[in-house]
């Protein structure tokens, strides 16, 4: 017997919310991900000159390279030798909007919670067995939320170990949502 997104709402919504429940706590309890970011050595000195640039809020590369051909020229590949190569996002001024970013946050695993539900209805039947429930959506929730993280190592020179731990997180969140779901899986009558 088949089964709909209707029948899983409640699921869908507590998954959602017991993964940003678990992400709350890796990131205000646990702390792991504190040591993902370090201090430039001149954190000043490099706001002042950010700050004079007066560029926008905006995702800046360094050097800049607008098209890939232009590292056939011999300048910007004397740019790219000598350094520093970076990438830089601007945001806007003052602390950040908790509120508003812990609610995007939210949205965040209530739909990514929904594909994984969108695949269960695809692949589960009513009848399905409690290990089939969780194993598929295991697997749906670790690609969902982890997979998408390793090219940021491979192209934006995130080091490999800040990776591994959102691949890390990304199992804590796929368990606990394959867990509300294979608890709140409904059943055939």
């Amino acid at each position: 017997m088949s089964i709909t997104l209707l029948e899983l709402w409640l699921p869908i919504l507590l998954s959602g919310l017991f993964a940003w429940i678990a992400s709350a706590l890796i990131h205000m309890v646990i702390k792991y991900h504190n040591t993902d970011y370090k201090k430039l050595k001149d954190e000043d000195g490099i706001s002042e000159a950010i700050e004079k640039s007066d560029d926008s809020v905006g995702f800046y590369t360094l050097p800049h390279c607008a098209d890939f051909n232009e590292m056939n020229d011999p300048a910007v590949q004397a740019r790219f030798k000598k350094g520093p190569i970076a990438i830089v996002t601007i945001m806007e001024k003052g602390l950040p909007p908790m509120g508003k970013l812990l609610t995007q946050q939210l949205v965040f695993f209530i739909i990514g919670s929904l594909f994984v539900a969108a695949v269960g209805c695809l692949a589960l039947s009513k009848d399905a067995q409690t290990a089939e429930v969780f194993q598929l959506l295991f697997v749906t929730g670790f690609f969902g939320f982890g997979w998408a993280s390793i090219p940021y190592s491979i192209w934006f020179g995130h080091p490999w170990l800040v990776t591994i731990k959102y691949l890390i997180d990304a199992v804590i969140y796929s368990a606990v949502i394959a867990a509300t779901f294979t608890w709140l899986w409904p059943a055939a009558v």
